[in-house]
């Protein structure tokens, strides 16, 4: 009963006049700023296991309302030359750490455009690696990315310079960049002891047009429209003798960052035609530590891995837009390995449905999450099902 008083009062909330949208757009002929933004809130409730490891469950903390987004995005162009943007999560503000998913500042850099034979980024920003990395949140139907994808086993966002260019009318692009590695700590301050960069580059070629990073066919394509991706990452930060990286930047599974050589590499595949849109994504990762003896070796034998550790994943997503009705339903399989040392592999099952109220300005999202299987001795959970249940509003 106390899950369906909750639903009940969650409903009571987001059924109110939504409004007009329009974005705020301050001009003087040359220099064009826009100011946009989104909040969104949901409702989350676990269906907990009986006992963890032996151990009775009964803490439930994480039946919770939570606010996901407060973001205030200023955008802006000047003349054709140069563009920049700015945009800020208030809602992570207060965290005791920067969420590689969720981070309090989003994008801070400068573009410039005043070269005819590419573009150059130079800032914050998200790194051009994954496609289900690089899909803004507020176009999803999920509340979530799949784990793999979420920033703890790869860095989403980083300090560094970017250059791109775009030819065929926007259907080919390429992309390529240096970081300091460290994703969403490098905020903190400096660089790691080794003083050494990650390097990162993205290729994407779509047919028969130019494919957004969107996950919905919201235009109802009349013909089929793909888009393949290939991307890869390399960093070696070796430290020196008794130095350790900054707080947090190794991430939840120590894997983020490593001491030592570390190569990341994916495809992915996208595909939209009369509603209904696919996309499927797998991603490797080779960690070749510097100390044979490091803990994420699991305490196996040389002769056994060899230096080396392999983590990654991949997911199948299938939606479908019911634009008569407002609705899109989506489903996907993920499946996350996070150490081919340890036993087994975490892999999910999840649906969604959303209603659009006004687009994707404002729509209510409903996800389920079913665990299928963990990966044994890590990060083992206390939950098998989950729902989340919340309402995206975008003021512009």
């Amino acid at each position: 009963m106390k899950i369906i008083n909750y639903f009940i009062l969650f409903i009571l909330f987001v059924l109110i006049d939504t409004g007009a949208y329009s974005q705020l757009t301050i001009s003087n002929g040359k220099h064009v700023l826009e100011i946009t933004g989104a909040t969104s809130t949901y409702f989350n409730y676990r269906f907990y296991k009986d006992s963890l490891n032996g151990v009775p469950i009964t803490n439930h903390k994480k039946n919770k309302y939570k606010i996901k987004d407060a973001q205030i995005q200023l955008e802006g162009r000047i003349g054709h030359i140069y563009e920049y943007e700015l945009q800020f999560d208030f809602a992570n503000m207060y965290s005791a750490f920067s969420d590689p998913e969720e981070p309090a500042l989003m994008d801070a850099y400068v573009k410039y455009k005043g070269l005819s034979w590419f573009n150059i980024t130079l800032g914050y920003t998200k790194i051009p690696y994954s496609r289900i990395s690089l899909i803004p949140s507020i176009y999803s139907t999920f509340w979530k990315r799949p784990l793999f994808a979420s920033g703890e086993l790869f860095s989403r966002r980083d300090i560094g310079v970017t250059i791109s260019k775009s030819f065929w009318k926007q259907r080919i692009n390429i992309y390529g960049g240096m970081y300091n590695g460290l994703g969403e700590v490098s905020l903190t301050g400096d660089n790691d002891a080794s003083g050494t960069f990650e390097y990162a580059g993205r290729i994407d070629i779509a047919y028969p047009s130019r494919y957004r990073y969107r996950e919905v066919d919201t235009k109802i394509s009349p013909i089929p429209m793909f888009a393949i991706g290939l991307n890869g990452r390399y960093a070696n930060k070796r430290l020196p003798n008794g130095k350790t990286f900054p707080a947090y930047s190794t991430g939840e599974y120590g894997m983020k960052v490593i001491d030592g050589k570390k190569y990341t590499y994916g495809i992915d595949f996208a595909a939209q035609y009369n509603g209904f849109s696919f996309l499927f994504e797998i991603d490797q990762i080779k960690s070749i530590l510097a100390d044979t003896n490091s803990y994420l070796l699991n305490n196996l034998p040389y002769s056994h891995t060899k230096g080396f550790v392999r983590s990654g994943g991949y997911v199948y997503q299938l939606n479908y837009f019911l634009k008569k009705y407002h609705l899109i339903l989506g489903v996907r399989f993920e499946e996350t390995n996070i150490s081919d040392l340890s036993e087994g592999v975490f892999q999910m099952l999840s649906g969604s449905v959303v209603y659009q109220l006004n687009r994707f300005n404002s729509m209510i999202k409903l996800q389920y999450f079913r665990v299928l299987s963990e990966e044994k001795y890590i990060d083992p959970i206390n939950w098998n099902q989950q729902i989340r249940l919340g309402w995206q509003f975008l003021f512009r």
